[in-house]
């Protein structure tokens, strides 16, 4: 018998996610344990607020990084002098780039943790150029992979079907996701509002609900209802415990989701629980929607919002399609 914890949770679905060969965690050398250790406890600090996904990745960069430095020959202590911070920072993103062939957004991706593990070293950031990236809409799910999961959605638990409803039609990160309170939701016959009282840097916002989305927290309000020992939590999502779910937890169900669906799931892959909040941007932006609005809905600013009008990679494949072919 599994023991997955979705399969031992009576408030969610029963249909385990597939299990996938993963990746061995690069391990910290020797040398850089103590350092390492010492970051690990930093972005583990529930005051920075950083979601499961960030902290995870961010680790695992940095991992990478110093198994890589173990390994090079460079001048100076990178973790202790600017300038040979600098240069190992350079010739990583070469490293990266021309050795392991890894894409821009996943090279950019490193340095950025490389730069948050520097600031908490008191060395800050180091002055090592992006890479420059195509002028695309941030990466969303296309049409057919967006039915896969709301059809497997559609499969799971009451309360994983309203997890997967609002990531999808309210845009909503995985920390406002498990903050969401009873008395943020306010429903009534014919509409409904989820209110984010503490966003990205503190925003508050109040998105307008989807009658789908409504009728499916409705569904999950009924059956949270009728659970043993959820008297005294006020939290609208809730653990086999009857506890608020962690941020953890509700990445895992989204990501079951979406890797029941058949949809790659990974920071490289076509799906990351963020993934739903641009595929929501980059919809409403195509039906004609106003970035204002957009930015309103989603909590961004309007530089961010704007981003959503840009053409998709799946667009300019497109635009390359209908090219006159002779035959």
């Amino acid at each position: 018998m599994t023991s997955d914890i979705r399969d031992q949770d009576p408030v969610t679905s029963q249909r385990p996610t597939r299990r996938r060969p993963g990746a061995t965690a690069t391990p910290v050398p020797g040398r850089y344990a103590g350092v390492y250790a010492d970051y690990e406890t930093a972005v583990t600090d529930p005051l920075l607020r950083l979601d499961d996904d960030t902290r995870r990745n961010y680790l695992s960069r940095v991992r990478q990084y110093l198994a890589w430095l173990d390994a090079t020959n460079l001048d100076g202590d990178p973790l202790t002098d600017p300038a040979a911070r600098d240069w190992a920072a350079r010739d990583y993103r070469a490293h990266l780039l021309t050795v392991l062939k890894r894409k821009p957004t996943t090279v950019n991706a490193h340095l950025t943790a490389i730069d948050d593990f520097n600031r908490r070293l008191g060395l800050g950031p180091a002055t090592a150029k992006r890479t420059k990236l195509p002028n695309l809409a941030p990466r969303a799910l296309d049409q057919r992979a967006q039915v896969r999961f709301l059809r497997e959605a559609e499969l799971s638990s009451p309360r994983d079907r309203a997890m997967g409803y609002t990531a999808f039609y309210a845009g909503t990160r995985i920390h406002e996701l498990v903050a969401f309170d009873l008395d943020d939701l306010r429903i009534s016959a014919r509409k409904g509002v989820l209110i984010v009282r503490m966003g990205k840097s503190g925003k508050y916002r109040e998105v307008n609900l989807h009658a789908k989305l409504r009728a499916e927290l409705e569904t999950w309000l009924k059956e949270r209802a009728t659970l043993r020992g959820t008297d005294e939590s006020k939290a609208l999502f809730l653990n086999v415990r009857g506890r608020r779910l962690s941020a953890r937890a509700a990445t895992d169900v989204l990501n079951g989701i979406a890797d029941r669906a058949g949809i790659e799931v990974g920071r490289d892959e076509d799906f990351t629980t963020h993934v739903l909040r641009h595929t929501l941007g980059t919809k409403l932006a195509r039906e004609g929607v106003d970035v204002v609005t957009i930015a309103e809905l989603l909590g961004h600013s309007l530089e961010t919002a704007r981003r959503y009008t840009l053409p998709t990679d799946a667009d300019r494949q497109a635009a390359i399609d209908k090219l006159t072919v002779d035959e």
